[in-house]
């Protein structure tokens, strides 16, 4: 159970996807202030660039459209910005699912819209962090948030993702090891698997490396027993 971080311990929202992805990857990034670009990191931060712009505000009939929305949660200890927050109109209140807007009538019920790069992917690194967002609204509004939308721009469309209390638990989980990797200062051990092709810091994290020679530690004990043994 996550107990409330104060504010000068709140970690990078975005950084729950990276968790998700590999815990490695996170404390190299986070930790150590690695980081390195690949044409997927380049991509999604030119498809991010035409949603994020703070001071657009855009209003239609029955939604109000919020880009850029600064987020943040205690519980989680995660602060950060959601792509595209929708609050939908409703004339009358709907119990711990909707809440008033400044200057607007009626009640509103938000919707938090992730953009990524490519298409949907078999793991849950992006409903993760959107589950993140909706938590972190959910914190700072007083409501429930039954679902939202991962839009890829591969495929150009939306693909729905329900707050699960699963994904919830999930979420939580990760946000509590992110706070306990930077509090103990520690980076995983790297780990090969097929997802270290789709990581931007491949090079940096040198899995391959890692495998193919023993540690120091293990050497050393090794070359101990051999003389004890002589």
């Amino acid at each position: 159970m996550i107990t409330e971080v104060s504010e000068e311990d709140f970690l990078l929202l975005s950084g729950i996807q990276h968790m998700a992805f590999c815990e490695r990857q996170w404390a190299l990034i986070h930790v150590e202030q690695v980081w390195s670009e690949n044409i997927r990191t380049v991509e999604g931060k030119h498809l991010h660039e035409r949603a994020d712009d703070p001071f657009f505000d855009e209003s239609r009939k029955a939604v109000r459209i919020v880009r850029s929305m600064p987020v943040v949660s205690r519980r989680l200890g995660l602060r950060g910005v959601a792509d595209v927050v929708e609050f939908h109109y409703s004339k009358n209140v709907i119990d711990g699912e909707t809440c008033r807007l400044k200057e607007r009538e009626g009640w509103w019920s938000p919707l938090p819209v992730e953009y990524k790069r490519g298409k949907p992917k078999r793991d849950d690194r992006d409903a993760v962090q959107l589950c993140a967002q909706a938590m972190a609204l959910e914190e700072m509004l007083n409501l429930n948030i039954a679902s939202g939308f991962l839009f890829y721009g591969e495929i150009k469309r939306r693909e729905a993702v329900d707050f699960t209390p699963a994904l919830r638990q999930h979420t939580s989980e990760l946000a509590l090891k992110m706070q306990q990797l930077l509090w103990d200062g520690t980076t995983p051990k790297a780990k090969k698997g097929k997802r270290c092709s789709q990581c931007s810091l491949v090079e940096d994290c040198q899995p391959y490396w890692m495998l193919r020679h023993r540690p120091v530690a293990a050497y050393l004990a090794h070359m101990v027993s051999l003389e004890v043994n002589e």
